[in-house]
């Protein structure tokens, strides 16, 4: 999270959403991002269970890919969004139809979701290049519909991570550094299997259950990542779907001999193991980032202001972004920021991954997390 206005996004909320990126054409792309599907209604018909709108959320994921060439099978990543924790077990059940070998990467977490009538949202990545699952020698296979880790090229989607033992997939509690330490031990040989390790981690997000906890967890995260160029990462406080685990890291990795930090004029490093953005030559990976301001819209402009800077140091600017994820603390506010991101944002441009969380400052309103590509 670092301390630092989207363009044209279209309806606040919309059921399907796909990523168009300007210059190259998505289809020429590597990855395709998909945001913000919900699955409220079926042929006129208001859906209100959540075995009905998982289906249909991924019958409109579906939908969407196949307009691009492409299907579920092609889905790398999935973030799966829940309104309400307890319906984790239906919504895994549905699921499971839809991926019945070598699933995804997934992170689940609970959230307020910009439609008042959706109880799950996913956003996820397709990919056009074949697809090579990790499944570490020694690490007990997940029990739940996802793979520890999907390899497409040079980039390495990881799942969203708790702290189990490798070998059981038992939960392993305790303290947030002792579960961090767990989890980044899994993802150790996450990372070998995939032959990498913690240097190649490009950005992060960190879903913790309590923001009071933000310190400890820092503590034993930069006993792994890089010291002088940590991944860009994001950090929210979401709800887990166990409530013996208090955090969950979801990482991407991708070796580059161009890796470097990118940072804006002026712009200061954060105290937190973190870095402003990551370059691997082609692709940016920004951190969340935010703003100052007495309100939402003002805090959004000066977010964005960050953001941009931070694009233009690596000769980029917002036509070249092509994901990005906007965490509200209050849904509520969520049109007051949709109006700066039209106005800033180019037109037509891509529709953002849009959740309700808290942030780990008491006075933030908003943070935005991007990833570009050239």
């Amino acid at each position: 999270m670092t301390p630092t206005n989207l363009a044209p996004t279209g309806a606040a909320v919309v059921s399907v959403a796909v990523i168009l990126a300007t210059g190259l054409g998505a289809q020429q792309r590597e990855f395709v991002y998909v945001s913000s599907i919900t699955g409220t209604t079926a042929g006129g018909r208001a859906l209100t269970t959540i075995a009905d709108q998982t289906s249909q959320a991924l019958e409109n994921l579906g939908q969407t890919l196949r307009e691009r060439g492409l299907d579920l099978q092609h889905v790398a990543v999935v973030n799966v969004f829940l309104k309400d924790a307890r319906h984790f077990q239906d919504m895994n059940t549905v699921y499971r139809r839809f991926f019945p070998n070598d699933p995804p990467t997934r992170a689940t977490a609970e959230a307020d979701l910009p439609d008042p009538d959706a109880l799950i949202q996913l956003s996820a990545i397709a990919v056009r290049g074949k697809k090579e699952v990790i499944a570490p020698a020694g690490m007990a296979s997940p029990s739940l519909p996802y793979s520890w880790g999907i390899k497409v090229g040079n980039t390495l989607f990881l799942s969203g991570m708790t702290s189990r033992a490798p070998d059981t997939y038992e939960p392993v509690l305790g303290d947030v550094p002792t579960q961090t330490r767990r989890i980044f031990g899994n993802m150790g040989l996450v990372l070998k299997a995939a032959g990498m390790d913690f240097k190649d981690l490009t950005t992060c997000r960190v879903f913790l259950d309590d923001a009071r906890r933000f310190g400890a967890m820092n503590q034993a995260y930069a006993e792994f990542v890089p010291a002088e160029d940590p991944p860009a990462r994001a950090t929210v406080r979401a709800g887990l779907m166990n409530p013996g685990f208090d955090v969950e890291l979801q990482c991407v990795a991708e070796p580059s001999a161009g890796r470097k930090v990118v940072m804006a004029e002026g712009q200061q490093r954060s105290r937190a193991p973190l870095s402003p953005a990551i370059s691997t030559g082609n692709r940016l990976y920004l951190s969340g980032m935010l703003g100052s301001g007495p309100d939402v819209a003002a805090q959004t402009r000066t977010t964005l202001d960050n953001l941009l800077g931070t694009l233009q140091a690596a000769g980029m600017d917002f036509s070249h972004v092509v994901d990005s994820w906007v965490y509200v603390t209050d849904m509520r506010q969520w049109e007051a920021v949709k109006r700066v991101l039209d106005e800033v944002l180019p037109a037509g441009g891509h529709q953002p991954t849009v959740v309700g969380t808290p942030l780990m400052g008491a006075n933030f309103l908003v943070e935005i997390q991007m990833v570009a590509e050239r």
